[in-house]
């Protein structure tokens, strides 16, 4: 096993960090991992990649509440091909912090951030990865399913 995992697998390849900026960046939808007290919670949101930053729009609640805290969090993006038992995740790990400054909070009202629920999501939250990993799921190497 290797730093990340058990990635030698057969059917599995392990992403470099150049490529797994490039799915970051291609993809529009995400989950964020943080905890709540004890509990660990993943919340979708809708994000951007600029910068080498995660940049996502919330309001009140626990997400606002980790980058208030400049907390350290969990990112996840992937794409997956149920048909083929193929796809890609990419996993980064970085502080969540608010935009608090009145020139970066409007650079980042001009991105193409558009939550999808609804609701008042007025403030902006970046994560910058300390670290990314990821990888990709190649069909073909799943066991046949057995048949009665």
């Amino acid at each position: 096993m290797d730093a990340h995992g058990d990635w030698g697998q057969a059917g599995f390849v392990a992403l470099g960090e150049e490529e797994c900026f490039e799915l970051l960046a291609r993809e529009t939808f995400g989950r964020v991992g943080l905890t709540m007290g004890s509990i660990p919670v993943v919340l979708p949101v809708n994000y951007h990649f600029v910068d080498g930053a995660i940049h996502f729009r919330t309001g009140e609640g626990a997400k606002l509440k980790a980058a208030s805290q400049n907390a350290v969090v969990a990112f996840q993006v992937d794409q997956v091909d149920p048909i083929y038992h193929a796809g890609w995740s990419v996993l980064a790990v970085g502080e969540a912090r608010v935009l608090e400054d009145a020139t970066t909070m409007s650079w980042a009202s001009h991105l193409p951030l558009r939550a999808w629920a609804p609701g008042v999501r007025d403030r902006f939250v970046r994560i910058v990865p300390e670290f990314i990993s990821g990888r990709r799921i190649i069909p073909g190497h799943d066991e046949p399913l057995p048949w009665p």
